[in-house]
């Protein structure tokens, strides 16, 4: 079977990395490279020992470290902690299924139907309200068994040049509960372009998941199923898209990013355009890499609804090897969720948390680092809960052993931009793309 889900180390479109950069290490060169034992829980594991797979950048597991480390000190389990190349890891765990070796726990990129009917329970962990998880991101099966919870999540979300906005004299909205719409929004970045001489309003990743967040905050349900897992776009959407395709006029915005693949990233850093909609992953980029002016992270525009395409940035199991090592495993993620662990993981590691109401402190030097981490955080409890849609459609995906290999909406829109079709019939051309990969019952 094919697994689908967020790649842990990139993400969908050219706006570069999708994990973020580690922050309380610097990462080394090279990839840490474990062996992927099993965990031995098989074959006589006991509550005094787990084995925790996860994949990862280099530096990034500095929170996962410090986690384990902390865990034994309190607890007297060792977790072994093993760090998988992402290449190969849904590979091993695929091949770990079949040889009756899976690990205790892990944090994977995407379920597999060969392992998921292994998966612990985790409905505990995520309805104690002391936790606050957004139930927005779970991933459950259709007899609503909680079969992982996000490690953290991802989100698209909107920069601006502010050196650009504030030499034109615009102001931007000063809190996620008084957003401004794509309209106000689009309006201000043409007046600040035309007042400044900026080539482009606007840069917006060639990305099916940035386009949904548009769509989503347009109140439409972008490619949708129905309850027989047939796909449609209503009118909302087709209004939405259609408005996106508008914007690619070579003023407002390029048409080259969706048409020929350059790079919105690398336009948007230039110093040359007002706006850029991408998402959190590029914070720690940013605040290395932009000199030459001031950036900062604004409020999603809502219009009228308050929303984003919001992913898991990685899904953490437990699987059920036997009665001991299960019932170690669902306690070592039970502590690992509660708000003073949970807050340490995501501070060390870099993470955008599931979880909200906590306070994160990041170890950012930069001022408008820590005010796009503050903002997002802000506004993820905000979303509504097509937000997650997306997400959970992959899980409901996977468990019925299908996966959309190819998403048509950045080729069938390209055509739209390009004059070869009217958006209209690039929906068409996209819904029957969803229709055949993963479209009807299991």
């Amino acid at each position: 079977m094919t697994t689908v889900g967020v790649r842990r180390s990139r993400r969908l479109g050219r706006g570069g990395m999708r994990r973020l950069v580690p922050l309380a290490a610097v990462a080394t060169a090279g990839a840490l490279l474990l062996s992927a034992c099993g965990s031995g829980s098989g074959s006589g594991g006991n509550a005094k020992s787990l084995t925790f797979w996860i994949s990862t950048v280099p530096g990034q597991d500095a929170g996962w470290k410090k986690l384990v480390a902390q865990y034994k000190k309190e607890t007297g389990v060792n977790v072994k902690l093993v760090n998988i190349p992402y290449d190969g890891y849904p590979t091993k765990l695929h091949n770990a299924a079949q040889a009756n070796s899976l690990p205790d726990v892990a944090d994977v990129p995407a379920l597999d139907p060969i392992w998921s009917s292994k998966l612990i329970d985790l409905s505990s962990i995520a309805n104690n309200k002391s936790n606050n998880i957004n139930a927005n991101f779970l991933a459950k099966d259709s007899s609503g068994k909680v079969l992982s919870i996000p490690s953290d999540v991802t989100a698209s979300g909107l920069f601006i040049n502010e050196t650009l906005f504030k030499k034109a004299g615009v102001s931007v909205p000063a809190s996620p509960q008084k957003t401004w719409t794509w309209t106000d929004f689009i309006a201000a970045a043409n007046k600040v372009r035309e007042k400044t001489g900026a080539k482009y309003s606007l840069t917006f990743d060639q990305s099916p998941s940035r386009l949904r967040a548009m769509v989503y905050e347009m109140g439409g349900q972008y490619v949708h199923a129905d309850s027989s897992g047939k796909f449609s776009v209503d009118a909302a959407t087709k209004k939405a898209v259609k408005y996106f395709v508008g914007l690619n006029d070579d003023k407002v915005m390029p048409k080259s990013v969706w048409t020929s693949g350059a790079d919105p990233s690398a336009m948007f850093q230039s110093g040359d355009v007002v706006a850029y909609w991408s998402g959190v992953w590029q914070v720690p980029a940013f605040a290395d890499s932009i000199k030459k002016f001031d950036w900062a992270s604004v409020p999603t525009p809502a219009q009228p609804v308050q929303a984003s395409d919001v992913n898991s940035g990685g899904m953490m199991v437990g699987f059920n090897n036997n009665g001991a090592a299960a019932t170690a495993a669902q306690k070592f993620m039970s502590w690992v969720y509660e708000p003073k662990q949970y807050t340490e993981l995501v501070e060390t590691s870099g993470f955008l948390p599931v979880e909200s109401g906590l306070n994160p402190k990041y170890p950012f030097t930069s001022a408008a680092a820590q005010a796009a981490f503050k903002l997002y955080n802000e506004e993820i409890p905000l979303y509504a809960p097509i937000s997650g849609y997306f997400n959970g459609a992959q899980t409901n995906w996977v468990l019925k052993g299908k996966s959309l290999t190819t998403d048509p909406t950045k080729t069938e829109l390209g055509k739209a931009i390009n004059g070869q079709q009217s958006a209209d019939k690039a929906l068409e051309n996209i819904v029957a793309g969803y229709n055949q990969q993963v479209g009807g019952g299991s």
